[in-house]
């Protein structure tokens, strides 16, 4: 098993990422649609001592965090957006409350985010290393697949 992370320590394009957190801020659950069609969604604000990550809850998990929540988080994986790097749960994940004196209180938890390298980039469409990668929803582990940019 993976030990816990820091969310200093998060970069983008991680698998099986474990942290405990506080859930700082909640947004309504909501449906988007990709290519395997709509999926439910929802975001949330987690922190530790070291910052602060965006987290997306993905199908089951969607909505089921409140703020003020002490969580652990387990089986997660990691993307960026914007030059942040963004934490997400999905089927595979696992989010288990616990006690709340295992993470800080929101008001103790610094406002840095973890930043992405220019070089890596899992949004559709954009070039890395004259390679483009897509990820389909709910395949994380050993799932990325590789399409040369010059077909």
């Amino acid at each position: 098993m993976e030990e816990n992370r820091k969310i200093s320590s998060l970069k983008e394009g991680e698998d099986n990422v474990n942290v405990k957190v506080r859930v700082i801020h909640v947004e309504e659950p909501k449906i988007i649609n990709t290519r395997k069609g709509a999926k439910r969604i929802s975001e949330a604000i987690v922190g530790d001592e070291t910052g602060r990550i965006k987290l997306t809850l993905w199908g089951k998990h969607a909505g089921t965090l409140r703020e003020g929540d002490a969580v652990e988080i387990r089986g997660a994986w990691t993307t960026s957006y914007r030059g942040d790097v963004q934490l997400n749960v999905g089927f595979r994940g696992d989010i288990e409350r616990i006690s709340s004196e295992e993470v800080p209180n929101p008001d103790e938890i610094p406002e840095e985010t973890p930043k992405a390298s220019n070089k890596w980039s899992a949004r559709r469409g954009s070039t890395w290393n004259t390679t483009r990668a897509s990820r389909s929803y709910g395949q994380r582990r050993g799932s990325w697949r590789y399409k040369d940019s010059q077909r």
